[in-house]
């Protein structure tokens, strides 16, 4: 079900946890606002009942990816984006900790190559895609050609576009056309049997202050910390109207946003492991049965291994 702006307005006074994870999703066809939504979790429960909670889920999806690999009918997608220090990382490694890293692929796409820049803007991310019966997780996506460079235009002209040689010719058409390309793509693969799960942590301007003042305090967190960071924050409230207009064009019922609260690192990883554990859960996935005649062989080869010496 999704809801409406109201309703998460009036929802998302106070957030309280429970197994309805509706409530941060993104509504398809709807302009998203993401004053309408909140960075913070205000219930009652702990961090240890929710790190508690979040183990049990993780032992629940490993059964899911044996079934998904046994079955080898669906993928699963999930995409991470964020501000820098919102969590993505630490929400793939705590999330993901229980899956078995053959069925799973990690990819984290930073700038594009040379190489990458000689074919179109989503052909790295399909060679990335996750095969059949695997769990492919992408830290950054091809969100990044809405977002960096909806802040940055100036990256489009590495694209060599057909018509698109100067930065004053990215115009309003240009990114609806991107936008589209972008539906028409996921569209595509939720139709051959990928589900994907796209997650925004929505981490506030104050908690990625302190963050930032962390790894600059912390010695072991100094490695994290870089000037590009700064720069880009200065863009902050330019990033919220592309993370807006991004969400609202492409938040589909077949691929819809998620906008997760992210200034409380372990409850953003638990409401997301929730999430991953109810799309799977919605798949029904079943191990494979074997006809009679093979299960017939099954009972002959057992004889012949019991009567062995």
């Amino acid at each position: 079900m999704y809801y409406t702006q109201l309703n998460h307005m009036l929802r998302f006074k106070k957030i309280h946890m429970g197994k309805d994870t509706n409530r941060f999703l993104a509504p398809a066809g709807q302009k998203i606002k993401l004053k309408n939504f909140t960075t913070k979790y205000e219930g009652d429960m702990d961090k240890v009942t929710g790190i508690e909670m979040m183990d049990s889920i993780k032992e629940r999806l490993s059964t899911y990816q044996e079934t998904l690999y046994a079955e080898n009918a669906h993928s699963v997608l999930i995409l991470f984006q964020a501000m820098d220090a919102a969590g993505k990382d630490s929400a793939i490694s705590h999330v993901m900790s229980g899956l078995n890293p053959q069925g799973c692929q990690v990819f984290s796409f930073k700038t594009p190559t040379s190489n990458e820049y000689e074919h179109d803007f989503l052909w790295r991310h399909s060679l990335s895609l996750p095969q059949r019966g695997r769990i492919g997780i992408h830290n950054r996506s091809h969100y990044e050609n809405v977002l960096v460079c909806k802040i940055h235009p100036e990256y489009i002209l590495n694209e060599r576009i057909p018509g698109y040689d100067k930065v004053e010719k990215v115009d309003k058409k240009f990114w609806k056309a991107r936008y589209e390309s972008i539906r028409n793509f996921e569209k595509h693969l939720t139709e051959n049997g990928t589900i994907i799960l796209k997650f925004f942590l929505y981490v506030s301007k104050d908690e990625q202050k302190e963050r930032f003042l962390d790894r600059i305090n912390d010695p072991a967190k100094n490695w994290k910390f870089s000037a590009a960071d700064i720069a880009e924050r200065q863009l902050w409230d330019k990033y919220m109207l592309a993370y807006e207009e991004a969400i609202t064009e492409t938040s589909t019922e077949n691929a819809p946003w998620h906008i997760i609260p992210a200034d409380k690192k372990w409850f953003a990883r638990l409401t997301i492991s929730q999430i991953v554990e109810d799309a799977f859960k919605n798949l029904n996935l079943k191990f494979p049965v074997l006809p009679e005649e093979e299960l017939a062989t099954l009972d002959d080869y057992k004889s012949s291994l019991l009567s062995e010496a």
